[in-house]
């Protein structure tokens, strides 16, 4: 199945994290930003084979542009989960080449496949076979000892040959043994000028830049390098970061969102997750710090996170904890 459909806009996007980037999070981040590129949780492919899904992959239609992440090692697993993603319309589907973690290694996918470059684009071609969308890797500079520039150059230079034309790139390398997620994100140096390189000797496929980025100033002074800035937890943890992005990044001369509009918004969403029988916590939480560094977003964080969690709780409370800052 060859692409049909026309790549996402990758000049801002907003990273896979697990448990965070949900539906929910994603229609929330839409309502901010226009145009930023949202990525779902990885999806296993196994779990996508054995599991339900619509569960999995089914998503709000104005979150687009959305792209699903999967993570896998076997060329005809991935392809058969490519081929079940199909009638969901990502914008596109990226490998995950990245994540750390010892259950990820355990599944031999994640960071540790860096290792093994022939056996991801043989994950590429396969996938690419069954997917419309644009197939992309997600990728770090290294692993352990292994993290030279030569060997992130072979590694890119052997999918790329795949017919892999963006890669975004993690600026640090993964310690897969010794070090938790959390520390793998933080401990490891930053290395930007590794993703300068490739973009300087590839040219011709897409840099996507990703890893401890905080502020537009620092997006802006990444694009004069590579292709794409990748945000991840920043746009998480105070998900307001992302209403510059439109102006700043996308030319968009539309008029900025204002957060009570955003809140009323996402209510409306949440009553209707609420009548499709999810409960309003779920929701919720991703909302907690919307009005951050705003006067009365400590009594609104309060008022939902004492009320979110009880049984009887209902979606209201999100409008009647939005009382609590000023007009």
């Amino acid at each position: 199945m060859s692409t049909t459909t026309s790549p996402p806009d990758r000049r801002l996007s907003v990273a896979p994290m697990m448990d965070w980037t949900t539906r929910d999070y994603r229609y929330l981040a839409r309502l901010i930003s226009r145009h930023t590129l949202l990525y779902t949780e990885m999806v296993t492919a196994h779990a996508l084979l054995h599991g339900d899904p619509e569960r999995l992959l089914a998503y709000n239609t104005p979150e687009h542009p959305v792209a699903l992440q999967l993570g896998g090692s076997d060329p005809s697993l991935l392809a058969k989960a490519c081929h079940i993603a199909a009638p969901f319309n990502y914008d596109e589907i990226n490998l995950n080449v990245g994540c750390p973690s010892d259950r990820v290694q355990n599944g031999s996918f994640g960071a540790c496949l860096m290792a093994e470059p022939a056996l991801v684009a043989e994950c590429v071609a396969a996938m690419s076979e069954n997917s419309r969308a644009p197939v992309t890797v997600k990728t770090r500079i290294g692993i352990d000892d292994q993290d030279e520039y030569e060997f992130l150059f072979r590694f890119i230079d052997t999918v790329r040959a795949a017919g892999c034309t963006s890669f975004t790139i993690h600026a640090r390398k993964a310690i897969l043994s010794g070090l938790s997620p959390k520390e793998n994100r933080e401990i490891p140096p930053l290395v930007y000028d590794r993703a300068y390189r490739i973009k300087q000797d590839f040219p011709d496929i897409e840099v996507v830049i990703n890893g401890g980025i905080r502020n537009f100033d620092e997006v802006r002074n990444h694009l004069h390098q590579v292709d794409g800035v990748m945000i991840g937890r920043e746009a998480y943890q105070n998900p307001w970061f992302l209403r510059e992005a439109d102006a700043v990044v996308f030319d968009d001369q539309h008029p900025l969102p204002e957060r009570t509009d955003v809140c009323r918004a996402y209510a409306a969403y949440v009553e209707s997750r609420f009548s499709q029988g999810h409960h309003p916590k779920h929701a919720l939480r991703h909302v907690l710090n919307l009005f951050q560094g705003v006067p009365g977003a400590r009594a609104f964080r309060r008022h939902l996170s004492e009320n979110m969690h009880r049984q009887d709780t209902r979606p209201g409370i999100l409008l009647d904890a939005l009382q609590h800052i000023p007009a």
